[in-house]
């Protein structure tokens, strides 16, 4: 990767993540909570022990990927059962946060709620140091990238092989980090994953020219006034706080990128969302281009005074410092729905 970006006391803040002040207390917290974990939980398997629950379920596993022990949690919804294919959702928390606390402190509970509904099973997987490495060497705190990537794969691999998942219906969503995360799952591992969802994230430009292998559905959820993620495209950073987290396309270039790949119409299909808050300060639009190879899309939903949050998800920070958070709609919701109206073929 070249010599070691310099690193300065904002890193937290400027990693592209939602954590950004709490990430060296979070880093803490993650040893002890690692160990803790790694006791006795790295074998259970679904078709060991579950095959058939009335309540839904939280496991933790671990594994080892390129030396290092990485554990992700699972959310297994109610009435599951390892012998009938259930859909995965991987969730993958922001710069500086972590996998465990994302439901509750992002989504404000609405992600779980929603999976639970639907027959859904949740993968949160945590990274290590609690940045994934999305392509972006400007986040990175060593000279080399961890295999996050592969690192998901191979979640993916043990939750179908573990789990029964059916395999053609994977999705990935994220938030911030954990969204420009997804969007490199896209490019890397369109033959696992159907679909992906960012929120707060786009196509860097260090991704500018891969293309996925198959054609693979995106729906991209960001506030046009984003103080960390640029809507419109540049460097990643908040002024006043230190160097740049890396450079990315605009918003309407990421979308038109994932067109043109998955051959979707030309011209979107436009619905705006009823303003039930009207005292949030934002107003969100749908763009949705359709009929693409194999059933794609690539849809756009544009919160008009949004920030660097999930709509109908937690203020998990100062306004002043991420912006508003939409409440007119239910992200989670949305973004389970799309999922599921997508499967590779």
């Amino acid at each position: 990767m070249g010599n070691r970006a310099s690193i300065n006391n904002n890193k937290g803040l400027l990693g592209g993540g939602p954590f950004y002040l709490r990430s060296i207390l979070n880093g803490i917290a993650m040893v002890f909570s690692c160990i803790l974990l790694s006791v006795g939980c790295g074998t259970q398997t679904a078709k060991d022990t579950i095959l058939m629950q009335s309540q839904s379920k939280e496991l933790t596993e671990t594994f080892f990927h390129e030396g290092i022990r990485r554990s992700y949690h699972i959310h297994l919804p109610p009435g599951f059962r390892s012998d009938r294919p259930s859909p995965l959702v991987l969730a993958l928390h922001g710069g500086g946060g972590q996998g465990r606390r994302f439901d509750r402190s992002i989504t404000r509970g609405t992600l779980v709620a929603a999976a639970d509904s639907r027959g859904v099973v949740l993968v949160f997987p945590e990274a290590v140091k609690s940045h994934w490495f999305d392509g972006r060497a400007e986040i990175l705190e060593t000279e080399r990238g961890y295999d996050d990537a592969g690192f998901i794969s191979a979640v993916i691999d043990r939750m179908v092989k573990n789990y029964g998942i059916d395999s053609g219906r994977v999705y990935a969503t994220g938030i911030s980090n954990g969204g420009f995360m997804s969007i490199r799952l896209a490019m890397d591992f369109s033959e696992k994953i159907a679909a992906v969802a960012p929120v707060a994230a786009q196509l860097s430009m260090v991704l500018k020219d891969k293309t996925p292998r198959f054609p693979i559905s995106i729906m991209i959820i960001n506030g046009t006034m984003d103080p960390l993620v640029p809507f419109d495209g540049g460097h990643i950073g908040l002024a006043g706080f230190g160097r740049s987290r890396g450079e990315i396309m605009s918003t309407a270039e990421t979308v038109e990128h994932f067109r043109l790949h998955n051959g979707c119409d030309r011209t979107p299909e436009m619905r705006r969302i009823p303003n039930r808050a009207p005292d949030d300060g934002t107003d969100a639009w749908v763009e949705k281009y359709a009929n693409g190879r194999d059933g794609t899309e690539a849809i756009l939903v544009r919160v008009k005074g949004g920030g660097h949050s999930w709509p109908g998800g937690g203020q998990y920070f100062r306004p002043k410092i991420i912006g508003a958070v939409c409440r007119d709609f239910n992200a989670s919701e949305m973004i389970l729905e799309f999922f599921l109206r997508h499967k590779r073929p």
